[in-house]
């Protein structure tokens, strides 16, 4: 009943004309994002997190998260329509969806792909409202230790899980530290990294880096695997609606790949990538129809991964809101929209900032709704965007980037650290180190010193602090399994096809 209270208070919040617009606007923007291959919600918020100095919190967040889930919803049209996914997340989504295209049944996939994207969020959503308080009454009981060793166990998992390789991922992850302790020591105020610099005495912006990474980086790497052919955009032929044999096919599924979404999205290691590539695989064992896979089309193997995708996208938010932990690239950068408003995510959250918490919350009911009323009706005017050219999409990105990122603090240095950062995001990419750790250090690891040395000013000193507390000793468990795990495993792997070996001298 507390939970339904909250909620009750956070649609008062969410249903001010001004917050609905917002939450308009940022679903449109979001399926538009979507729609458009290579762009991305995180580059998206990354363009706009200059806003967070003129508009209100709520406001913000509620733009964010609008353009989070749209964009969840409009990547499954390139996928569909065009064998383009837009993220890694919707990979899954064409293998299927754009078979059904090309056999005449797009409609049908659109359909069942925006259905389940709006049955999924709205279960995941429901996830959030219930089970956040009950993290936050968990996190409550953590102290100094416990929280340093929880940064550690963050900074294992999400480095491991967003790079190709660990060893890229905690490159990075190192790189976000460097970046995180620019600018004066707040315990001892000395300086660090400022190389003499004044203007570095502050700190660099993390809405510079995220900007500089996401964005210009971004448009850089994306500029430059551009070719001159064409893709082919499947006509889409047929009804939007499905026949009473898919809707039998799909519910099931939606249902399925929520539940598998939102559970694995709000693990410190999840991500939207295992549970749609798990998904898919659940229901191309179940189904009675398999001949349909990887040729014709099977409307499951569409609406099974986009409910996990969007369910996933839901469960980002509680290790967000709750820990102050991101799981993925966006979480990363909505995560640093909390810095600039100066608002630190985590247990006292649901306290101090319960307008926005939980105005946050209810929005993603209503923009849910919006989505779908966007998505089906408006399918055509969001395929013409593919027409846009790459060179005036790309100069605009650009634009945009420079002029927000100067209107911070009309700091020409800010400009010189904004293009430095995007060419090295650029060299990232290019050489497939992962961005998103680096803006997870660079906030997290500032947080992570200070409870470090909080812990150790407790015990005077004694490092058996972080082992003798058991909740601390098992989250470092936890973080050296997941450092040495995937080498161990694939070691044997390697062992296991290699068979045997053979000794000279046996018969």
């Amino acid at each position: 009943m507390e939970t339904l209270s909250h909620l009750a208070h956070g649609f008062s919040v969410a249903f001010t004309p001004v917050n609905l617009m917002w939450c308009l606007l940022g679903t449109t923007l979001g399926t538009a994002i979507g729609v458009l291959p290579g762009l991305g919600p995180a580059l998206t918020i990354a363009l706009l997190l200059p806003i967070t100095y003129q508009v209100a919190p709520e406001a913000s967040f509620i733009l964010f998260a609008g353009i989070y889930y749209g964009a969840m919803y409009g990547g499954s049209t390139t996928s569909i329509l065009l064998n383009t996914p837009g993220e890694s997340a919707t990979i899954v989504t064409a293998l299927e969806g754009n078979r059904m295209a090309r056999s005449g049944r797009g409609g049908a996939a659109l359909a069942t792909s925006a259905i389940g994207s709006f049955v999924a969020g709205t279960l995941g959503t429901l996830g959030v409202a219930f089970l956040a308080p009950v993290v936050v009454k968990f996190a409550l009981s953590f102290g100094p230790a416990e929280y340093f060793s929880l940064m550690v166990l963050a900074f294992i998992t999400v480095s491991a899980v967003l790079g190709s390789s660990s060893v890229r991922g905690l490159t990075s992850l190192f790189v976000g530290f460097v970046i995180g302790m620019i600018g004066v020591d707040l315990q001892t105020g000395q300086p660090r990294f400022t190389f003499g610099m004044s203007q570095l005495l502050d700190g660099v912006d993390v809405i510079v880096v995220a900007v500089g990474l996401f964005a210009v980086g971004e448009t850089f790497y994306m500029a430059s695997r551009r070719y001159a052919g064409k893709d082919e955009i499947v006509p889409l032929k047929g009804s939007l609606y499905m026949t009473a044999n898919e809707w039998a096919r799909s519910w099931k599924a939606w249902l399925r790949g929520a539940l598998l979404g939102f559970p694995i999205g709000a693990l410190p290691a999840g991500g939207a990538e295992i549970p749609t590539f798990l998904s898919y695989a659940i229901e191309k064992k179940l189904s009675k129809h398999k001949e349909e896979f990887g040729t014709v089309g099977a409307i499951e193997g569409v609406a099974g991964p986009e409910a996990a995708n969007n369910a996933s996208a839901a469960g980002v938010l509680v290790p967000m809101l709750t820990l102050g932990l991101p799981t993925s690239a966006t979480a990363a950068i909505m995560l640093s929209a909390f810095q600039s408003y100066g608002i630190n995510p985590g247990p006292m959250l649901f306290m101090t900032q319960a307008n926005l918490v939980w105005g946050l919350i209810a929005s993603l009911f209503i923009a849910n709704i919006i989505l779908v009323i966007l998505n089906l009706p408006l399918i055509g005017l969001w395929v013409r965007l593919l027409k846009i050219p790459a060179p005036q999409l790309y100069a605009g990105i650009l634009v945009f980037a420079t002029v927000g990122t100067y209107g911070i603090s009309q700091s020409p240095t800010d400009l010189v650290i904004l293009y430095l950062l995007g060419g090295a995001g650029f060299l990232m990419r290019r050489f497939d180190f992962p961005t998103a750790p680096v803006i997870i250090g660079m906030i997290l690891w500032p947080l992570a010193e200070t409870q470090f040395r909080r812990a150790m000013t407790i015990s005077n000193g004694d490092w058996s602090v972080f082992y003798k507390h058991p909740l601390s000793l098992t989250l470092l468990t936890l973080a050296f399994i997941g450092l040495i795990g995937p080498h161990i495993y694939a070691y044997v792997e390697r062992r296991r096809l290699r068979g045997p070996e053979h000794v000279p001298g046996d018969a």
